[in-house]
């Protein structure tokens, strides 16, 4: 391969779902760089094409990659038996977290190898965790793979367990994140390097997994120009979330919001109004609006940004997750003013009380939310901080440069940048 990081190089992009509908932040992370990066080299992308997917999938793919491969698949919905099955089957038989062992495919295997056989990539990029013992099983060698890790996946599992109430669900999750503990060290350390979302997260990976392989991380990015396109006008005391909502960091968040944070709000801003954007809420955020008519629950919905511009302030009361929050940068990309937990912004480069308010304590993150909701210039002062840093430094350009340059230095340590 040249040295010359001009030159284009041939990738295969491994991931476990296609990026349609752009839902998760995931998802868009992925999309936004690959949609850049696919303009300066030829992209193979490559993942499961869930039973039901819309055929538009595959189009939305021609607008990020340069040719596509589809493994057909099935999810087993958490309502089904035969999840039930395969999760206790995991739980006895498997020493792998059963988020691993739901995505092993035989095609996928094959597929990949064929690939590899025809092409010879120069990079294998394996997004996320989830196919990287399909990648393995293929025999490419470990020397071409870079893992792009989102999160660190262990983590959030970790979180789950120390937030469980409930016994058994606590006991399944500390086996599920000692598990994934065991196999996120093993996993990453096979490969030729690590690319973290966050400065946090590429620290974590070479202080508690001991890896020597991290390359470094790329920031998060927005698209302000997307998000600056519909005016911002905010209702008076309308609080709105946004998250996919069959996440558990996100449905565990906005739970415990409505339980503990709201009524505080509301007892001191009566008429005050909340909205939870995101796809596929469960029953349990569903209720949410049955049980307080002040609450609305949009469910899937094809554009987030007539929503959130009507927005007084945007909640991030995440207690558990990893990586970056690109749902805090999409609210500053339009003027929103953002209170988050810590964990929420954990990663983030943010300044609390100049372009966000960061709390914890039910009362303090009461407080915060009714200061802006209250005070409208101080909301537009916050949202209008929020919105110049994400405007100047947070461009997907930035972000595509640095990982560019990271894989480059990776495969070519000789060349200098």
């Amino acid at each position: 391969m040249s040295n010359n990081k001009h030159s284009p190089k041939k990738i295969l992009w491994i991931k476990a779902d296609p990026l349609y509908p752009l839902d998760s932040g995931g998802k868009i992370r992925t999309f936004q760089m690959l949609k850049e990066w696919h303009t300066r080299h030829d992209i193979t992308y490559l993942a499961l094409f869930p039973q039901g997917m819309p055929q538009a999938a595959k189009e939305h793919a021609l607008t990020y990659s340069s040719k596509q491969t589809w493994v057909p698949w099935q999810d087993q919905p958490k309502s089904s038996l035969k999840f039930k099955i395969s999760a206790l089957k995991n739980l006895f038989f498997s020493k792998d977290p059963y988020v691993i062992d739901k995505y092993r495919s035989a095609k996928a295997t094959q597929e990949i190898a064929a690939l590899e056989k025809k092409n010879n990539y120069d990079i294998v990029i394996a997004d996320f965790l989830s196919m990287t013992p399909n990648i393995l099983d293929s025999g490419i060698s470990p020397s071409k793979i870079i893992v792009f890790q989102h999160n660190v996946e262990s983590q959030i599992w970790k979180r789950h367990f120390e937030s469980a109430k409930n016994i058994l669900l606590k006991t399944y999750m500390r086996i599920q994140w000692k598990r994934y503990h065991r196999f996120e060290q093993e996993t990453c350390a096979k490969f030729k390097g690590v690319i973290a979302v966050s400065e946090d997260d590429a620290l974590r990976f070479q202080d508690e997994f001991k890896l020597r392989n991290v390359l470094g991380h790329v920031p998060t990015g927005v698209n302000t120009e997307f998000f600056s396109e519909i005016e911002y006008a905010p209702e008076p005391k309308h609080i709105v979330f946004l998250g996919s909502m069959d996440w558990m960091p996100n449905i565990d968040g906005i739970l415990e919001f409505t339980k503990n944070v709201y009524p505080l709000i509301k007892n001191q801003c009566p008429d005050v109004r909340l909205t939870i954007i995101g796809r596929n809420p469960t029953p349990a955020i569903v209720a949410l609006s049955a049980l307080d008519p002040s609450i609305k629950v949009t469910g899937t919905v094809d554009d987030v940004r007539p929503y959130m511009s009507k927005a007084t302030v945007s909640v991030v009361p995440l207690r558990v997750g990893g990586g970056t929050r690109i749902k805090i940068f999409e609210a500053m990309a339009m003027g929103i003013p953002v209170v988050s937990s810590t964990i929420g912004a954990e990663g983030l480069p943010v300044q609390d009380g100049v372009n966000i308010h960061v709390a914890d304590d039910a009362n303090i993150f009461s407080q915060r939310v009714l200061a802006l909701l209250q005070n409208p210039p101080t909301a537009r002062a916050m949202g209008d901080a929020g919105k110049h840093m994400v405007s100047e430094k947070f461009s997907w350009r930035t972000a595509v440069d640095q990982f560019d340059q990271l894989c480059d230095k990776a495969m070519n340590p000789s060349s200098r940048h």
